[in-house]
């Protein structure tokens, strides 16, 4: 098992990645001494892992489990009304905890509850899926869906803890695996050119499920946000970075109703949007853009996106939570392993937007 602290002034909390960590979750829950604990799931995950979970915590106090419809589409204030609902029926106090069982969405919606419930209650993330074991389950960003925008209703509040199966990753789907790998390319663009190249080179191991590959790539990931989110917890300036793909992404996401594509997906494409839109502001070379899109369809991402309206995709991003006074603001690269945050001339935008498929 490896471990990592998220160094958060005077709160800092631990991250375990490592196979065979659902079975041992009562070991992880007991020194939180909690009233009562909520298993919140879904019901695709709910199946596979909820009864291992439900049999570990019960040895630490009495454990109810809820299951949500999950996927994005469900991302809302009422999937949240739902966990409260549960909290209530199961008499959870403010010495009780959420165990949020899932990918990105339950973690989100459980960790939001657990924000909002009786004014704040605890919660520990146990991602099951690539793409939240190396981001969303790090950095306490919880919140759902507007219908005007990606994650608008939200607030900051960090886990207990992460506990980072890697056994779990067995049972996803390759598209999921594959969606997961963006944001693990994403890290190492941001922030460690090397990273980015020991991930090209192992793309086929990790696309296999290689346990080694998969437990190093969680790790320097969490390694890479963990450092962020110490410096800058609440996003107001370096924690920014970590959404280089994903103003183009959540556009991508909301013109297509949640439904087309997946959010890794989305932010893949966003990645090559965000490359070929550094390259018009005249930061990286044409090469630099090839090599992200070469990597990113190496993971079995979409490079680019057909037929969506740009005049819309524009309005969308207005309505992006990182908007300032309507300014869209976008990360871009400097070079391959650092991004910066930049305000960009409309025509750069516009041609980014039309090169990438868009009409």
């Amino acid at each position: 098992m490896r471990r990592l602290t998220v160094d958060l002034a005077g709160r800092p909390y631990d991250i375990h990645i490592g196979p065979g960590l659902l079975d041992r979750l009562g070991e992880f829950a007991r020194p939180l001494q909690p009233s009562r604990l909520l298993l919140v799931t879904d019901t695709r995950v709910g199946p596979l892992y909820a009864s291992r979970a439900q049999a570990a915590l019960q040895t630490v106090a009495p454990t109810a489990v809820f299951e949500l419809a999950g996927g994005e589409t469900g991302k809302d204030m009422r999937a949240v009304e739902a966990v409260i609902d549960a909290l209530l029926a199961a008499g959870a106090d403010r010495k009780s905890a959420i165990i949020a069982l899932g990918g990105g969405v339950i973690g989100d919606i459980a960790g939001f509850a657990a924000a909002i419930y009786m004014r704040g209650i605890r919660f520990v993330q146990v991602p099951t899926t690539l793409l939240a074991q190396v981001d969303s389950s790090v950095g306490g960003k919880t919140g759902v869906n507007h219908p005007r925008g990606k994650n608008l209703i939200g607030a900051f509040h960090q886990p207990e803890m992460v506990i980072a199966d890697t056994d779990t990753l067995r049972t996803l789907p390759p598209r999921e695996l594959s969606a997961g790998l963006a944001e693990v390319l994403k890290h190492g663009l941001l922030a460690d050119a090397d990273y980015f190249g020991r991930i090209e080179r192992d793309l086929p191991r990790l696309l296999a499920c290689d346990e080694q590959a998969l437990t190093e790539a969680i790790a320097r990931s969490c390694e890479i946000k963990a450092a962020i989110v110490a410096r800058d917890e609440k996003e107001s300036g370096e924690r920014a970075l970590l959404n280089l793909g994903h103003t183009f992404g959540h556009a991508i996401e909301a013109l297509t109703g949640y439904e087309r594509w997946l959010h890794g997906e989305a932010v893949g494409c966003g990645m090559c949007l965000a490359a070929d839109l550094s390259q018009r502001l005249g930061l990286i070379a044409r090469a630099d853009v090839e090599a992200v899109e070469k990597a990113v369809g190496a993971a079995k991402l979409p490079t680019r996106i057909d037929g969506l309206s740009r005049a819309a995709a524009l309005e969308s991003m207005r309505g992006d939570k990182k908007a300032e006074a309507g300014e869209i603001r976008f990360i871009v690269l400097e070079r391959i392993g650092r991004a910066v945050q930049r305000t960009v001339p409309s025509d750069a935008l516009d041609a980014a937007l039309a090169a990438g498929g868009y009409r």
